[in-house]
């Protein structure tokens, strides 16, 4: 078993975007995958009750009234979607059932002030794993401005932008019926996946 905890202080960064695509993106590849929704408001566990039970199968619980001494060990992957402010003693003992942190960030001033602590405390928590540690900008386009300014912002985290997903209707159409860009019909996604790729490649490194 694998897990992978996605994380940031601020709600509305992409955190169950991130959870739920990737876990569509593990089924799709025939693993056995469980999604841990750490966050009280449950989206991704809602998203998992619009999911057609013809789709490659996702399973799921709820853990965010009680702190997990232990994953699941049947899964071949585990994604954890944590709840906005999370923090201190929770924080540390999530890090240490993980094997990767995947971290969104929007590009916007307000959105990298709320995640400068935050990203400070994980190195500093992970100081002997750096390299499990990753970033992906949400719903930019690298060759913006935008981009650039997140970009500058990181250089002194020393923390790696893996991928960047652009801002497209895609992840809500599909939401609301349970999918993700990994389902089925592929092809009209074809240029979301690719964004993927990076992101992919590095959680199985």
């Amino acid at each position: 078993m694998r897990a992978v905890l996605i994380a940031n202080p601020k709600g509305g960064a992409g955190k169950t975007t991130l959870a739920t695509n990737l876990t569509g993106h593990f089924a799709n590849a025939g693993k056995a995958v469980t999604l841990c929704d750490l966050d009280r408001q449950q989206s991704s566990l809602r998203w998992m009750a619009f999911r057609d039970p013809a789709m490659p199968p996702v399973t799921g619980y709820f853990a965010g009234n009680q702190m997990l001494i232990n994953l699941p060990k049947e899964p071949d992957w585990v994604v954890m979607d944590a709840p906005a402010g999370l923090q201190g003693y929770k924080l540390s003992d999530y890090l240490r059932l993980v094997d990767k942190v995947v971290i969104p960030v929007v590009p916007s001033v307000f959105d990298m002030a709320a995640t400068e602590d935050f990203l400070a405390a994980i190195r500093q928590e992970m100081r002997g794993r750096r390299h499990a540690i990753g970033i992906v900008a949400m719903r930019v386009d690298p060759r913006t401005r935008a981009a650039s300014m997140l970009e500058e912002f990181l250089k002194h985290f020393d923390i790696p932008i893996l991928s960047y997903i652009r801002n497209t209707q895609n992840y809500v159409n599909v939401a609301a019926s349970g999918l993700t860009v990994f389902d089925p019909p592929r092809a009209k996604f074809r240029r979301d996946v690719e964004q993927w790729q990076p992101l992919l490649q590095w959680l199985e490194e």
